[in-house]
């Protein structure tokens, strides 16, 4: 039996809602989770308000395997991202004393003031686990499920390349594509029935425009490679048939 391990992630912050900030961090966790075997499942969005987030996270983490967050755990009074996981968790956050003395050290190297609000980048769920930041030294954190890590995309992946190594990976997703010189109005009925016959695979069609024309291109996705090409036949032959009929 393949293993199927499923994760979500929570992008949080009023900046993302607004435009003001254009998301790079979802494209990026996709690649590397497909890369690895693990199905995301989800994004969800959410402003930087308490009650949001941890209805987001509980609702997730109760779902999926791993849950992924990004966003406001910086110094400023709307980084409220630590305290809401630490409310859904029903544990307190507090000043974590690694991550207190690493910051206090970092800002005196650098004769910088170690302010309040920079304390505050010292403060997660209590139990949590660091996760490291080569960037700027403030750390992630993980709690059970839940990996919660910067927004900046440059820390983000920097992150997320120390929780990699941590992660129980899946079975790998296989696919195939077909080119389908048709348009989806064609080819919807009989992919259909190609996909109710081939149960363990998913079958996807994603409509293209060029030189004045419409075709689509068909891409089969299955665990095994048994069910990857057997699918892949059929789709084929379909194509071949709606060909073959249009001549």
């Amino acid at each position: 039996m393949s293993e199927i391990v499923t994760a979500a992630m929570l992008v949080i912050g009023d900046e993302i809602l607004s435009g003001r900030t254009k998301d790079k961090n979802i494209g990026h966790l996709a690649d590397i989770m497909t890369a690895i075997g693990i199905d995301l499942k989800e994004v969800r969005i959410v402003p930087d308000e308490d009650d949001e987030i941890v209805a987001a996270v509980n609702a997730l983490r109760a779902r999926y395997t791993y849950v992924f967050t990004t966003g406001g755990i910086g110094p400023t009074h709307d980084d409220i991202t630590a305290d809401a996981i630490a409310k859904a968790f029903g544990v307190p956050c507090e000043y974590d004393a690694k991550a207190y003395a690493m910051l206090q050290a970092s800002y005196a190297a650098r004769g910088i003031e170690y302010t309040e609000a920079r304390k505050r980048m010292a403060r997660m769920p209590r139990g949590a686990d660091h996760i490291d930041n080569p960037v700027s030294i403030a750390p992630g954190f993980r709690i059970g499920n839940v990996y919660v890590m910067a927004g900046v995309p440059a820390i983000f992946q920097a992150m997320l390349d120390n929780v990699v190594p941590t992660l129980k990976a899946g079975t790998k997703m296989l696919s195939a594509t077909v080119h389908c010189p048709f348009g989806e109005g064609l080819v919807g009925g009989p992919l259909g029935d190609i996909q109710r016959a081939h149960p363990d695979t998913i079958i996807g069609s994603y409509p293209k425009y060029g030189d004045g024309k419409f075709w689509t291109e068909l891409v089969v996705r299955a665990r095994s490679q048994d069910a990857l090409d057997a699918a892949r036949a059929d789709v084929e032959a379909m194509v071949a048939g709606l060909t073959s009929a249009a001549s």
